[in-house]
């Protein structure tokens, strides 16, 4: 099979490197789209950031040709990639993914993965039969979980992905930090309003692969004493002294991150229903704010009674 692969991070290199492990032909995609050749590709994995799709969207173009035939698998975070995709090259074309199994590129550039997790795919389109490429990964060890929702899929990931990231990113603290601050409370209420927020688009969280999601929204809706005692060390243990993506980003000075499609695409999921999500509204608006203007970190480093206060003024 040939694979090609648009995006060299972390989980599009330790996608790419487990299909070349049996014996796949792998293919990187070059950063500059002016040097990308055509290649007769039979799945295509979009490894980008969120922000990145529309570029791969001509990358995989230029690659691909018209009259591919290709199938295109996207393991991006956040919502909205699939919809981009499928506008691009039919739904049929397009598979859902989900990674958790918890990767990075240690200090010397290897692909470092963590054990547990699976991967986990849901087709966007229902013309096309995927049951050869479910096979393919599971070829590799991986444990494979099939959906039939890819809505589904992508906003149970999503519910993992709000917890413990944008809160630290404003803070710069990590998740460890996060817990047993006054601002874990803010954390509850952001996984409430994605729970709602799913709700009212009439989508049923899922399982993943290591994460049971829907006990996770019901511990989240208990009294928040009760929630946070539930919840707290279970974090702090998951993540504990790893900083989330979000926190990477505005530390490495960046300029962008994905809280459009992670906190973002919650509250502006809320506007469209009528409802509010007033912390996942100021946690995407500060994240945003921060990564343009840093200097504007320094009201919010080490001080969640600020986070709380931008929070209630807000709402």
């Amino acid at each position: 099979m040939k694979v090609y692969v648009v995006g060299a991070g972390a989980v599009g290199r330790y996608f790419g490197e487990q299909l070349r492990a049996i014996g796949n032909d792998v293919v990187y995609a070059p950063r500059d789209a002016e040097a990308v050749a055509p290649v007769a590709a039979d799945l295509a994995i979009v490894a980008v950031k969120a922000y990145d799709t529309a570029g791969a969207i001509v990358t995989l173009r230029r690659a691909l040709g018209d009259d591919s035939a290709a199938t295109i698998v996207t393991p991006q975070n956040g919502v909205g990639n699939e919809e981009q995709l499928a506008a691009a090259f039919g739904a049929d074309a397009v598979v859902a993914c989900a990674l958790t199994v918890p990767v990075e590129i240690d200090a010397g550039g290897a692909v470092r993965a963590a054990s547990g997790g699976g991967v986990a795919f849901a087709p966007v389109g229902s013309g096309r039969s995927h049951n050869w490429l479910l096979a393919a990964f599971g070829a590799t060890g991986l444990p494979v979980r099939v959906y039939a929702d890819y809505r589904a899929l992508k906003w149970s990931k999503l519910a993992l992905n709000v917890i413990a990231n944008a809160g630290c990113a404003i803070l710069d603290v990590l998740p460890e930090q996060l817990v047993r601050s006054a601002a874990f409370d803010l954390e509850i209420r952001a996984i409430r309003e994605t729970a709602a927020a799913m709700r009212a688009q009439g989508i049923a969280a899922v399982d993943l692969p290591r994460y049971p999601v829907r006990a996770l929204l019901r511990v989240a809706a208990l009294p928040l004493p009760l929630a946070r005692a539930a919840l707290g060390g279970r974090i702090a243990g998951a993540r504990g002294r790893k900083p989330p993506s979000l926190l990477l980003d505005l530390r490495a000075g960046k300029g962008r991150t994905e809280v459009d499609v992670l906190n973002g695409a919650v509250a502006a999921a809320a506007r469209r229903a009528g409802i509010i999500a007033p912390v996942n509204a100021v946690y995407a608006a500060l994240v945003a704010e921060i990564a343009h203007d840093p200097e504007r970190w320094a009201a919010f480093r080490g001080r969640p009674e600020a986070l709380a206060a931008a929070v209630a003024a807000g709402a």
